[in-house]
């Protein structure tokens, strides 16, 4: 792939955009090879969490290639949004925990691309906004309806109206950021609780997942129908088995997700 970075350190993956000469701008072209990866990486038994994050030490995604949307028509930017928003989907649906890696700038397309991750760890140097309005243009990869999800409407509409960019201490103050770092200590930072994700039972890590994405904003009795469901599901796994029998024997389990 020329614009998207794939490795792995034991049962982490590591996706970076790779075009800092652009920002890591999201085009077309590094949207599909996104798509790609994720799809590839998706099928991957082994893997038990997912890093996205930017190549170089200023962006993370400086958002979408302008001179591409410049051209679009009506018929083909809800193509490109479709497209976008179907990728940014899967990510907040991807199998395994996915944590953003926030490097530097996270605008437009890269903030929306940060939304769909599971949470946000970002370097004190990162820098967020959704700056559409400022185009004539509006979030079309999700960022309008994450970030009220997110930061609740009232300042999501104050973000998205103004164009504003925030810093990532702003960004943690109203909960879309988890934890600034050191802009050299960031991906230590997220190696870590990758890898302490990544030890933990993956079967139970994503019942845990699917019911708090489920549930969110819904009716608390039919919430916690989908828990208890999804508790007791659980049981028919050598993962709860093997977990119970570890702590009762005084040692540390040896999960295999299945």
């Amino acid at each position: 792939m020329e614009f998207i970075k794939y490795e792995k350190d034991g049962s982490i993956g590591w996706l970076t955009v790779n075009k800092p000469q652009a920002l890591n701008a999201l085009s077309s072209s590094v949207l599909k090879e996104m798509k790609a990866c994720l799809e590839e990486a998706g099928q991957d038994k082994d893997l038990r969490c997912l890093v996205i994050t930017g190549a170089g030490d200023k962006a993370f995604v400086a958002g979408a290639d302008i001179k591409e949307i410049h051209g679009l028509n009506v018929e083909t930017a809800a193509q490109f949004a479709g497209f976008g928003q179907d990728l940014f989907t899967k990510i907040e649906n991807f199998p395994v925990p996915v944590i953003a890696a926030v490097n530097g700038f996270a605008l437009g397309g890269g903030l929306e691309l940060a939304l769909a991750c599971d949470f946000i760890y970002a370097s004190e140097n990162a820098k967020f906004g959704l700056p559409e309005c400022t185009l004539g243009l509006m979030p079309g990869f999700g960022g309008s309806v994450r970030l009220a999800r997110k930061i609740g409407p009232n300042l999501a509409k104050e973000w998205t109206f103004t164009g504003d960019m925030h810093d990532a201490d702003k960004a943690k103050k109203v909960g879309l950021v988890n934890k600034v770092c050191d802009s050299e200590e960031l991906l230590e930072k997220v190696t870590k609780v990758a890898h302490t994700i990544a030890k933990r039972a993956p079967l139970a890590i994503a019942a845990i997942k699917h019911t708090i994405d489920s549930t969110y904003g819904m009716d608390i009795s039919a919430a916690m129908k989908v828990e208890r469901q999804e508790f007791a599901k659980l049981f028919s796994s050598q993962d709860v088995k093997e977990g119970t029998q570890a702590f009762i024997e005084k040692r540390k389990p040896e999960f295999k997700g299945i």
